[in-house]
């Protein structure tokens, strides 16, 4: 029957664990004892009859990191057909084979050749195998079996994360949950107390506890005080088997911090204060500075300041800074030692907020006494008023009185006061005052219309002393007096169509004041030079109306017609102004539109008689530049080649091939010379034009008569058309001039650009010698109006 040998020292070493091993059922896998399946034996089955094996394994154990000396002997593998021939050879496989465990061949003795760890590996599963050493078949099928190694208490506890940090609000109660710290063990918790851990608190006591099982941290006392201690420093201990002797253990530390509550109220270090001021202290200006104490910090030290009782809260005012801890004592009006020379009032301070579980501890405020003291200046002057109002009639004479101001010294010892005018505020020197007694008179005489206010700067100073100076506002207002007659609103150029009716309104006219009356106005038209064709109606509303009394306009010799409109104002005394208005007569179409008016009619409501002897001098100027732009042509120096003909700044087409003369005529187009032969006359179209002089007499031209008021668009206009019916006049719009006329002409260059240097019996002769040019210049000749061989009256 297969047996198995343990080496004498393994057996002893191991027979201690293995009643353990057994109820652990730490056995071969799928085998008891006796290699029976353990779910027979648990169910009732009788064990089933197997047949024999030459192999029998149960679990083999290793302790870990076992010193003892190498290599150790943990058991040892046999046969039965092994009959100590020496033919067997024993084999052996799997985890850790041939390095951490050998095998001896010959005698199966298994060896572990090194110290084990069980937090590293925790059991091998190795196969052992006997063959015939000469043949090497298989004397028995393999079998697989497990070297467990068995843990021992090697790895103290550590904590997960240290260092820690918590905070718990101070003043709370005992059994305050802080915080939970946790340590692991790397040892097996299912085998002995070398896992079981147990927290104690080595520092920080009596101010913290620990849970043993769970490692929660809590408060071990009650009202614990920041102010007094703000941070605890506890030392937190782990340790396994259970806590006994021969445990290990690991520690780790907790930083505690005592958060802030509101338990203390502020308090004043001081139960009174004094400050000092001048009294010409600006308004808004510091005085001085509160503190209050305040052992919290954050929001529970955030302190408000308030005035209680009295008038200081109107001249002073506290209030907290940005940082909510010092009240800043303010000004809030202008101080006057004269007056009152020291203020005493109670300035109260407390938190903004407050927990109302430590309300018992209040109250959270506190008193204190503030006392200012205003010490003397030396002020300037004092206006009894900061902005004077004054009134004047305007046209009064220089030296008229508009008022009166008053300052005085506040001082003590009052000094005289001496009085100025600023001169920025009034530059034209309008007004002047008594440097004594502050009396305003004017220095000119005001117009309301101009300007109705004034303001000006009054300065006032101490006699004996020009640095204390101070300025008041002075308003004047200029009062209106009626010295404006009343006049129409604007240059109304009214018109009344020929066949209008009677009662028809062809202009409203209004009024325009420069005085400041109410707008109420009068009017009426004469009854001594009205013409009787309109008549006047008064709006009653500061207007006037203009109406038609007849419709028989169309039978008028007159062109315009002249209305009088006398209007009086309401003022005191009131005034009276008369103005004409010049109605036009025109032609209208029945609705009412303009067609034409008369050219005497535009005339007289034209222009004014300056206005055109202004563009009469513009005319006259324009006809002199002319004369001077012609004379100077008339005595250019002749051009020396035929290239500088290019240079003269005139209307003139330069030809460089120009043919033979009289021949050229041929290579233009002549009908741009002539004008149109329309074949209309009379009526709206024009005479045709004529190129040539008319062989007949001039006829005297007669203009019609100017009238007195000219237009100069219509007088243009008429002259235009009296230029244009005249048959005589020449046709110098349609003359072309051509500089060079050929190399091979006889008559040379006709034009007049080159003639104009010569003199003036050269001009003449030029002139004469026209005529003997033959026919085909005849008519050239007659243009330029010489008296040669046949005269221009002829034909």
């Amino acid at each position: 029957m297969p047996s198995i040998y343990l080496s004498s020292f393994f057996c002893l070493l191991l027979w201690g664990c293995l009643s353990s091993v057994l109820l652990m059922g730490e056995m071969s896998p799928g085998l008891n004892v006796n290699g029976v399946p353990p779910a027979f034996l648990s169910s009732g089955h009788s064990p089933p009859l197997r047949t024999k094996r030459s192999w029998v394994w149960n679990q083999f154990f290793v302790i870990e990191e076992y010193t003892g000396p190498e290599p150790v002997l943990i058991g040892r593998l046999h046969t039965d057909a092994d009959r100590g021939e020496g033919r067997a050879k024993y084999l052996l496989t799997g985890e850790g084979a041939g390095s951490v465990f050998v095998i001896d061949e010959k005698t199966g003795n298994i060896h572990v050749t090194k110290s084990l760890d069980r937090e590293e590996k925790e059991e091998y599963v190795l196969l052992a195998q006997a063959v015939d050493k000469l043949t090497h078949r298989p004397l028995e099928p393999p079998s697989q079996f497990i070297i467990k190694v068995q843990d021992i208490n090697d790895n103290p506890p550590v904590f997960l994360h240290p260092p820690y940090r918590a905070t718990v609000p101070e003043m709370s109660n005992v059994g305050t949950s802080v915080m939970q710290v946790t340590a692991s063990d790397a040892d097996d918790p299912t085998y002995g107390n070398s896992a079981r851990l147990v927290y104690t608190v080595l520092e920080g006591q009596p101010y913290f506890s620990v849970d043993p099982q769970t490692g929660v941290i809590r408060t071990a006392i009650p009202n614990m005080d920041r102010e007094t201690q703000d941070e605890f420093l506890v030392v937190i201990q782990a340790k396994d088997m259970g806590g006994h002797v021969g445990g290990l253990s690991g520690s780790t530390t907790v930083t505690v911090t005592l958060s802030d509550v509101n338990d203390n109220p502020p308090k004043f270090p001081q139960n009174l204060y004094q400050f000092t001021v001048l009294e010409d202290i600006a308004p808004g200006s510091v005085i001085g500075r509160l503190r209050a104490h305040d052992p919290d910090i954050g929001e529970n030290a955030v302190m408000s300041y308030s005035i209680l009782e009295g008038n200081a809260g109107e001249t002073f005012s506290v209030m907290s800074d940005s940082a909510g801890q010092d009240g800043i004592l303010r000004v809030r009006k202008s101080l006057d030692f004269e007056s009152q020379r020291s203020f005493t009032f109670r300035v109260e301070v407390m938190n903004t907020v407050i927990d109302p579980q430590y309300i018992r501890r209040g109250p959270f405020k506190d008193v204190t006494t503030v006392r200012v003291t205003v010490v003397d200046v030396n002020e300037p002057p004092l206006f009894s008023q900061e902005l004077y109002t004054m009134s004047v009639l305007e046209n009064l004479p220089l030296g008229a009185i508009v008022g009166v101001v008053e300052a005085q010294d506040p001082d003590q010892h009052s000094s005289s006061i001496s009085y100025s005018i600023d001169p920025l505020s009034d530059p034209e020197v309008l007004f002047s005052i008594h440097p004594e007694d502050g009396t305003i008179r004017t220095s000119v005489s005001l117009d309301r219309e101009v300007r109705g206010e004034h303001s000006i700067t009054v300065r006032a100073s101490e006699s004996d002393s020009s640095s204390h100076v101070s300025q008041a506002g002075v308003l004047i207002k200029v009062l209106d007096v009626n010295d404006n007659p009343p006049r129409l609103a604007e240059m109304y150029k009214p018109h009344v169509c020929d066949h209008a009716q009677p009662g028809q309104v062809i202009q409203t006219v209004r009024v325009r004041d420069a005085d400041s009356e109410n707008g109420i106005f009068s009017f009426q038209s004469p009854a001594a030079i009205s013409d009787g064709n309109f008549t006047l109606r008064d709006n009653k509303d500061g207007s006037a109306s203009l109406l038609v009394r007849h419709s028989s306009f169309w039978r008028s010799q007159k062109d315009i017609f002249l209305v009088p409109i006398e209007i009086m104002d309401n003022g005191n005394p009131p005034l009276t102004n008369t103005d004409t208005l010049t109605v036009s007569l025109c032609h209208c179409e029945t609705g009412g539109a303009v067609l034409t008016c008369h050219l005497t009619t535009g005339s007289a409501a034209g222009l004014s008689t300056p206005a055109l002897l202004a563009i009469l001098a513009c005319a006259l100027s324009l006809l002199a530049l002319v004369f001077l732009f012609s004379l100077q042509r008339r005595h250019k120096p002749s051009p020396l080649s035929l290239c500088e003909d290019e240079d003269i700044r005139e209307n003139i087409i330069t030809y460089d091939d120009e043919g033979g003369g009289e021949q050229d005529t041929q290579a233009f187009d002549m009908s741009a010379l002539q004008p149109p032969q329309t074949g209309l006359t009379g009526g709206f179209f024009h005479p045709p034009r004529m190129d040539v002089l008319p062989r007949v007499p001039p006829r005297p031209t007669t203009h019609s008569p100017q009238p007195a008021s000219v237009d100069v668009h219509r007088f243009l206009a008429h002259r235009l058309r009296e230029a244009e019916r005249d048959p005589t006049a020449p046709p110098y719009d349609s003359i072309q001039v051509y500089g060079f006329e050929g190399g091979e002409s006889s008559a040379g260059s006709l034009s007049s650009l080159t003639s104009s240097s010569v003199g003036a019996g050269e001009e003449d002769t030029g002139v004469e010698d026209i005529w003997e040019w033959g026919p085909h210049f005849r008519t050239l000749a007659e243009i330029y109006g010489s008296k040669g061989k046949s005269p221009i009256g002829e034909g």
